[in-house]
């Protein structure tokens, strides 16, 4: 099943490849081979902070950083990092899909949200939710174990962000200043403030960076996996795989030997990114690509992965959908109910970007015109601006964060 896994992301590099060179596919691969032997033979190949975690890259750019666990409602161990503040209360920042805490700091001191948030005096927590690189264990289960893998992003709403965010508070005696989603970080975010009334009070405001909640719209050609997205899951499940892309060796290969050697190499792996968040190759500092691999993708669960292509297909913010007989067990409906935005009442700002095609400027709208409470609805000043680009944007400190602070400021 890990040969399925690595299948699917040479599917993608190869309809990359196309967009920008027209060879065949028994060129592609020699090339790629004959170019990441080479980069492997030079001693210089690899780029030195691919071998860094989390951690390790805040340590490097000179600020203290902390390693916390948190423990949820029903038994997973979440790693927490922060960055150690002392004049202003706490913020929580959320990575989306497939994600993890290191793409808040990829980018560096200056520009990574994380450094900018610190430099600002803030107390910056960084979440990791379960199953990803940095938060695969559980109180009994092991990720071995399929039942590790029973979740979706509903889980992470109900569970995993009021674990961390109760932690935090408890850790600081304050309530949380802000808490910022990228992508399902917002998603998760909307499920904890719609079910989670009693968590949702220790939060002073939300800040959405392109929200991926309603998904009818979405320009990916991911919304073409998405009919097949359940009988994926059943043949991994047959196979014993519940997990979906997580770090493998493959992938470091890769980062390091495979996409920061010429041109050749980065045009497959941006593209392959570029392909299925949005092309925007002026924004996207290359030099980046080999820690980003060695990062992302962190992992998830095939179920969530199932709960996004059913938002795509139905259009709809809701549950996750089981079929009509065990909907009715669960549900006590043919349908998985809709999550209740009406029922939130917290501040929220959301931010987007129009070649986005994972988070559609009219998905945004969308929720925006069904939140009680919006403190900002902000369009990027960038035509081209895209998903990742609220992450790794050569110009998101311009662009986005300078905004984000100016609300900050205002909460």
């Amino acid at each position: 099943m890990r040969l399925i896994m690595i299948a699917f992301l040479v599917l993608f590099c190869n309809l990359a490849a196309a967009v920008t060179l027209d060879v065949s596919q028994e060129h592609l691969l020699s090339m790629l081979v004959k170019t990441m032997q080479e980069s492997k033979e030079r001693p210089n190949g690899a780029n030195p902070d691919v071998n860094l975690n989390t951690l390790q890259m805040i340590r490097k750019a000179g600020y203290p950083a902390q390693g916390h666990i948190a423990l949820t409602k029903d038994g997973y161990l979440l790693t927490l990092h922060r960055i150690l503040g002392d004049k202003k209360p706490p913020v929580l920042l959320q990575h989306g899909l497939l994600s993890s805490s290191a793409d808040w700091v990829i980018p560096g001191k200056k520009r990574g949200l994380a450094f900018i948030l610190a430099d600002q005096g803030y107390d910056v927590w960084l979440g990791n939710f379960r199953g990803n690189t940095y938060s695969r264990a559980h109180v009994s289960l092991s990720p071995s174990d399929s039942r590790f893998w029973n979740f979706s992003f509903h889980e992470m709403g109900i569970y995993d962000l009021p674990a961390m965010i109760s932690y935090i508070t408890n850790m600081t005696s304050q309530s949380l200043h802000t808490y910022i989603g990228h992508s399902m970080g917002g998603t998760a975010s909307y499920i904890m403030a719609a079910e989670r009334p009693d968590i949702i009070r220790m939060v002073r405001a939300i800040i959405s960076l392109a929200p991926a909640v309603f998904m009818e719209h979405l320009k990916s050609p991911l919304r073409y996996f998405a009919p097949f997205a359940k009988e994926y899951q059943i043949i991994a499940h047959f196979f014993g795989e519940d997990e979906f892309l997580p770090q493998n060796g493959v992938l470091h290969f890769l980062s390091k030997y495979g996409c920061n050697v010429d041109d050749f190499g980065e045009k497959i792996c941006t593209n392959a990114m570029f392909l299925i968040c949005g092309f925007d190759k002026e924004q996207f500092d290359y030099n980046l690509l080999p820690t980003i691999l060695s990062h992302d993708p962190a992992g998830a669960s095939t179920k969530t992965i199932v709960h996004f292509s059913q938002e795509i297909i139905s259009g709809k913010f809701r549950q996750y959908d089981y079929g009509c007989e065990k909907n009715m067990l669960i549900y006590n409906a043919t349908e998985p109910p809709d999550y209740n935005l009406a029922n939130i009442t917290v501040p929220i700002a959301l931010f987007y970007g129009d070649n986005d095609w994972l988070a559609d400027s009219r998905d945004v709208k969308k929720l925006y015109s069904l939140l009680p409470n919006i403190l900002d609805l902000y369009r990027v000043p960038l035509p081209t601006f895209n998903h990742v680009d609220f992450l790794w944007g050569k110009d998101a400190p311009e662009l986005v964060y300078r905004r984000l602070l100016k609300i900050m400021k205002k909460i």
